[in-house]
């Protein structure tokens, strides 16, 4: 069996790392990722919304590089979480847990310039 995915999206905004445990950089990120079909009610693409998350060198490596509107690929794994509701209610959800990034199109660069 294998669990890998490849996403190539834009950051909905800019990546941020957090220390976990006083070790571990983390980063929380959403890629805006376009259907390649056209909406037949508003004959606009849409959009779904993809929840990544970044480990220490690439968390970093992003945050670094990376800011709102910059394209990237995603390699990584599939992980199901759960979130418990206060109304006793569970969400589960697909996270992305990422094993390489590449950078695209780098909106940090193009904003300096």
């Amino acid at each position: 069996m294998l669990n890998q995915v490849i996403i190539v999206g834009r950051l909905v905004k800019d990546p941020e790392i957090r220390i976990i445990n006083n070790e571990k950089k983390v980063s929380h990120i959403t890629l805006a990722v376009n259907r390649n079909y056209k909406n037949t009610e508003t004959g606009k693409y849409d959009a779904d919304f993809i929840y990544c998350t970044l480990w220490d060198k690439v968390a970093e490596a992003t945050a670094n590089h990376c800011r709102k509107g910059s394209i990237i690929g995603v390699k990584g794994r599939i992980v199901t979480k759960s979130i418990d509701m206060e109304n006793k209610k569970k969400i589960t959800y697909p996270d992305v847990y990422a094993e390489r990034i590449t950078f695209i199109s780098n909106m940090k660069e193009q904003n300096e310039t």
